[in-house]
């Protein structure tokens, strides 16, 4: 059993885990005839839905903005007017990263995820941050278009190296961890990586603009492990595009990445420098190979070749947390997920603003679907998927329609962004409300996660529901119990999974395993116990002592649950847990988990 961390150590060695030593987005100015000329007024412009499902029982509109052509790389498109002051920015130092911790970095990638997006930091987006593209070119909708714009590209590598410094800074990762938030979503584009992987891209002309684009995102890297937050980099403009919307960098409306094995193959080599660089990284949660791709045929072939040429990279990078976003079409790529065992996540978007139909419900009525449908189709995805899933990004954002016939709206906004909250929580291994910050935060409590905070959207989010007691007394008390957590005898586990909803009690040889004789003192000697009954001790042993190891860090919880259970099956090999046993192990480490939890839950309430 896991009963110290030199023991666990030794399962993430054979775990592989030590080393040698569209969405549907505001994010275009848009109008749809469904819609009122006010309905950007409280929830931001409308969303592109021209690729996407919002989710199972919802179907999609198109929705067109600007040009359909770009102009082609090279030609002039630059204001002479637009000057800006001169910035000279700090010296971006070289960007190191502490050596690797296996056990940390574990935790890390498979705790419960509390997350939010840092939307428009590196991908920028007009209806977030407007101010950037004052002097952008064409129709001021898309990255290309700032990079572009601006009268020079001295002048566009200002204004966006201003933006990278200032936009969010190490005080918001500490806010934000303060609140319980332990893990964020870093968009980043191709063209993020640097001038190399801008040659022959239509950023080719525009490259020296992201000279020190690459370091930046590596502090911002060590940032959050400075507040112990995870990061999930999330590529979010692959080369060509992969849906044709602007937060995908382009504003041309065109989907080429898919159709081009040029630009596949530059795709696949940011993503293999993401791998290469990020890997042993201890809060690096994973890298996210796409988001928001068209649903096209040749998207899991595309996925499947993509991890495949990650998983080459390094021994690290064969066990490392690869998310896929399922192109609004959550069975098929659930099903892609349950086909392979490896550590791939689904990552699913949820919005409510964007349709007719949306807009013609009442609030409470995106409640009820939350409660129903969207979370029975979730919960279908999550077992199918060993509960590989994550809600990456949602809001609290409503129409005014949807808040208009409520009787108290600001209530009525609260219970549907609890409530979907809960279901996330509840259902799938993590959330990531979009987005953190924007420009107007304060008058934007739909897609500002500081303005929801304490009013849409509770004042603290931690893993086991409470924060830290401030109280000295209290929180030694708090830090001494759970070192002192213990995983009982095996006597007291048989006897515990014999009395528990483990699927069992109906088996009639399950009853004899279980029978008086096996729940006497004398079962504690290994040479006494059936194969069974060793794999439930193990499993049960397993499932508390992983409790009571995650939360030794950052107080954090179990989250992509099924994956550990299988990860650590694989480790544990036959010696460990007999063939034909591993159904016990696996029931009793779900049972173990939860007391474990239990306990947890219990000395938080003991502290207050």
């Amino acid at each position: 059993m896991i009963t110290n961390v030199t023991a666990f150590n030794l399962l993430l060695q054979t775990l592989n885990l030590t080393q040698g030593f569209y969405k549907p987005t505001p994010k275009l100015y848009a109008t749809m005839s469904n819609f009122s000329s006010s309905s950007e007024s409280e929830f931001g412009p409308v969303r592109d839905l021209t690729n996407g499902i919002l989710s199972p029982h919802r179907g999609f509109v198109s929705v067109h903005s600007g040009p359909t052509t770009r102009p082609f790389a090279g030609q002039d498109l630059r204001d002479p007017s637009c000057t800006i002051d001169p910035y000279d920015p700090p010296p971006i130092l070289n960007q190191t990263f502490a050596p690797f911790n296996p056990l940390k970095a574990t935790i890390y990638r498979y705790r419960q995820q509390q997350s939010v997006n840092l939307g428009s930091w590196f991908v920028q987006e007009n209806w977030m941050v407007p101010s950037l593209f004052t002097c952008a070119s064409g129709p001021q909708a898309a990255e290309f278009d700032v990079a572009s714009g601006w009268g020079s590209s001295e002048n566009a590598r200002r204004v966006l190296e201003r933006h990278w410094d200032t936009f969010i800074n190490q005080t918001d990762f500490d806010y934000l961890a303060s609140i319980g938030i332990n893990t964020v979503r870093l968009p980043v584009g191709y063209w993020t990586f640097g001038p190399s992987y801008c040659v022959d891209t239509p950023f080719a002309p525009f490259s020296d603009i992201y000279q020190n684009s690459w370091p930046r995102v590596l502090r911002a890297i060590n940032m959050a492990s400075q507040s112990g937050i995870g990061v999930l980099l999330d590529l979010h403009g692959a080369v060509g595009s992969q849906n044709g919307q602007s937060h995908s960098g382009v504003s041309d409306g065109n989907t080429n990445l898919f159709n081009n094995p040029d630009n596949i193959n530059k795709t696949l080599a940011v993503l293999t420098v993401a791998m290469q660089t990020l890997g042993y990284v201890n809060n690096v949660v994973g890298i996210q190979i796409l988001n928001e791709p068209q649903n096209v045929p040749e998207l899991p072939d595309f996925y499947a070749k993509a991890i495949t040429t990650m998983r080459q990279v390094s021994p690290i990078a064969n066990s490392f947390p690869l998310y896929i976003h399922d192109g609004f079409d959550i069975d098929r790529f659930s099903d892609f997920i349950a086909n392979r065992t490896d550590f791939i996540v689904e990552d699913h978007h949820s919005y409510f603003v964007f349709t007719p139909s949306d807009d013609s419900e009442p609030a409470s009525q995106h409640k009820g679907d939350v409660d129903g449908p969207i979370a029975s189709s979730l919960l279908a995805a999550s077992n199918k998927a060993r509960r590989n899933l994550v809600i990456d990004e949602w809001s609290c954002a409503l129409t005014d329609k949807s808040l208009s016939t409520q009787k108290d709206p600001a209530r009525a906004r609260k219970d549907f962004c609890m409530g979907q909250m809960d279901v996330y929580a509840n259902i799938s291994a993590g959330w990531g409300f979009w987005a953190y910050t924007k420009e107007d935060c304060s008058d934007d409590p739909g897609w500002c996660f500081k303005t929801a905070v304490g009013q849409s959207l509770p004042a603290t989010f931690f893993s086991f529901g409470q924060a830290l007691p401030t109280n000295d007394d209290q929180l030694q008390f708090l830090y001494s119990s759970v070192a002192n957590m213990t995983a009982p005898i095996g006597s007291f586990i048989l006897s515990k999974a014999h009395n528990s909803s483990m699927d069992i009690k109906n088996d009639s040889a399950a009853n004899d395993f279980y029978g008086e004789e096996s729940l006497r003192g004398n079962s504690q000697n290994s040479t006494d116990l059936t194969p069974e009954q060793k794999s439930v001790i193990k499993g049960y042993s397993d499932g508390f002592m992983t409790v009571k190891i995650f939360a030794q860090t950052g107080w954090s919880k179990l989250g992509f649950s099924g994956q550990y259970i299988e990860d650590s099956l694989n480790a544990h090999g036959s010696a460990i847990v007999m063939p034909g046993t591993e159904d016990r192990y696996r029931q009793a480490f779900k049972l173990g988990l939860g007391d474990g939890e239990d306990i947890i839950h219990s000395i938080f309430q003991n502290c207050s």
